[in-house]
């Protein structure tokens, strides 16, 4: 039954993550934060190096890190995006369309939430890689 162990510790921490989420943005709405997850992580994803984003993933829980590669190449990556617009409008191309998901909430959200559950440096790392009007979206707290 260890096998199982596994799988309960990852939906365990998955909703932990989830419900942080849901919190820090005032939502009820768990698949609302699953969508704003998924959005902001695909599009930080792209814009990372292979190389970071397997470090990034190397953090999340395993149904995260699932959800974080799924649809991934990392052909032709990073992406080059440059300008704080042209991610929040990466990150709008998941989203449904709904009032209480704006692009520039969900990737702020996101961004805290994970300055929280991943490792400063990994983070440090992430920011290092980010030009600075994306890198702008991260909580100020974090260097």
């Amino acid at each position: 039954m260890a096998e199982m162990e596994t799988f309960d510790t990852t939906i365990q921490k998955t909703n932990i993550w989830l419900k942080d989420l849901m919190e820090e943005e005032g939502w009820e709405d768990k698949h609302k934060s699953y969508l704003a997850m998924r959005a902001a992580l695909h599009a930080l994803r792209d814009r990372l190096t292979p190389q970071e984003a397997s470090q990034l993933a190397s953090e999340l829980p395993m149904l995260v890190r699932g959800f974080f590669y799924e649809g991934w190449s990392p052909a032709n990556k990073p992406k080059k995006i440059h300008s704080k617009k042209e991610f929040l409008d990466y990150v709008s191309e998941e989203l449904p369309p709904d009032p209480d998901l704006d692009p520039e909430r969900v990737a702020r959200g996101v961004f805290s939430m994970l300055a929280r559950h991943v490792s400063k440096g990994e983070i440090k790392d992430i920011k290092s890689t980010l030009p600075p009007e994306i890198r702008e979206l991260w909580p100020s707290t974090i260097q």
